[in-house]
């Protein structure tokens, strides 16, 4: 005997509010084509209205203006680096080396701003005159740095590693150094992965530059650059 279980409908309010998901996803995704195709600063509320089907009036029923697009977008891209920093730190062991640890979060960095360009350049630098995150955006920004932090002090500890530098000092420094290693890739090759190029294929090479001003530590053997 088959018994058949009839599902129950969701309620009114679950559905418009599953609606309202729905549609503010495909805002989001329309206004990541628009920024990867035009640039971040061009992101036009109207284009992505056309796009979406919506007329431009109805988009403020989703999202409070161009800014609080933007800070969706904002919040999406700190989001989607929170899990990119997950998966690359699940892929590390305990018994990692510090050098080990450094490439994974090179890689990861620049894979980021490798395939999500648009929110990387959002989140990382600021493209956009006069757009503040919100509160709510900022911290979570500030949660992710601050797990950044905690997790760089984690690596150094215990470790006879020396140098004139507090921990935050050097992840600032570290911070800089990827930073700056990204930005170059993203300006010449922005087309080839992590670990590719001039400046992406230079990864090892910054990983034993960064560990060699810690005196105690031994320079971990550069990798050749397949291509």
């Amino acid at each position: 005997m088959t018994i058949r279980v009839t599902p129950k409908l969701d309620p009114p309010a679950l559905r418009r509010r599953r609606q309202r998901e729905e549609v503010l996803d495909a805002i989001l995704l329309v206004a990541r084509d628009v920024m990867r195709a035009d640039g971040v600063a061009a992101l036009s509320l109207h284009e992505v209205a056309r796009r979406v089907g919506l007329r431009p009036p109805s988009l403020y029923e989703y999202v409070d203006g161009k800014q609080g697009l933007y800070d969706a977008l904002f919040l999406l891209g700190v989001r989607l680096f929170a899990q990119q920093v997950e998966r690359a730190s699940a892929e590390l062991t305990v018994d990692s080396s510090v050098a080990e640890q450094l490439r994974a979060r090179l890689i990861q960095y620049l894979t980021f701003a490798h395939e999500q360009p648009d929110l990387y350049s959002l989140v990382f630098e600021r493209p956009i005159p006069g757009f503040e995150p919100s509160e709510a955006s900022m911290a979570a920004a500030t949660e992710l740095l601050a797990a950044s932090r905690a997790a760089w002090a984690s690596m150094l500890a215990g470790r006879e590693l020396e140098s004139d530098l507090t921990p935050d000092q050097s992840h600032d420094l570290f911070i800089a150094l990827e930073h700056g290693l990204t930005a170059l890739h993203l300006a010449n090759e922005p087309h080839l992965p992590a670990g590719q190029g001039r400046f992406g294929g230079l990864i090892d090479a910054a990983v034993s530059l960064f560990i060699s001003s810690w005196s105690n530590a031994s320079p971990p053997r550069l990798r050749r650059n397949h291509r």
